[in-house]
């Protein structure tokens, strides 16, 4: 769920190579979850009594609704890893937004940690330590081989040149086809 730069930009400008998310098997149960509590509310209210006893339905199913589905989406929404070609920018949050950001020429270890569900549909935890503060973790992301690679080759490229490439040239291999990318569209 991302974009890739297409346009040629001057020396020097920093440049979006990808836009992550978590897989969308995050959204799977809220879903299903949504899905459930409009069948079984639907079907309940008609053979409750008129009055309070359908109205307490119709607002328990809204509630579970709200915190069962609503907010697991938005969670989702408002979660965001951007890399560019200087640095890695990690935003997280719904009430209260946390922003960090990672610059290629300090230097990480990045580090791929897969589930076996997360082997199953193509997904994996990518982090990202400094050795200085916290790890950054890119939980769930899709096709967390290539990230890794493409973070590596952004490394390697800001240590060799004194600062990042830039330009659609400097694009890491593992960006380089639309196919390769599971983050095309937003």
């Amino acid at each position: 769920m991302g974009e890739t730069a297409e346009v040629p930009v001057p020396d020097g400008a920093e440049h979006v190579v990808a836009r992550l998310r978590r897989h969308g098997r995050a959204l799977v149960l809220p879903a299903v979850l949504l899905i459930a509590v409009a069948g079984v509310t639907a079907y309940a209210v008609p053979w409750l009594e008129d009055g309070w006893p359908s109205l307490a339905a119709i607002v328990a199913g809204s509630l579970v609704v709200v915190l069962g589905s609503l907010l697991p989406y938005l969670g989702w929404l408002s979660s965001r890893t951007t890399i560019t070609t200087r640095r890695v920018i990690v935003r997280r949050g719904l009430f209260v937004r946390v922003r960090r950001e990672l610059w290629h020429r300090s230097g990480y270890d990045v580090q791929v940690t897969r589930s076996w569900l997360q082997r199953m549909s193509g997904s994996g935890d990518v982090r990202l330590e400094t050795g200085h503060e916290v790890a950054v973790v890119i939980r769930d992301v899709p096709k967390p081989l290539e990230v890794q690679a493409a973070l590596h080759e952004l490394m390697a490229g800001a240590h060799a040149l004194g600062g990042p490439a830039v330009g659609p040239a400097a694009r890491p291999a593992a960006f380089t086809t639309a196919e390769a990318l599971p983050w095309n569209g937003r």
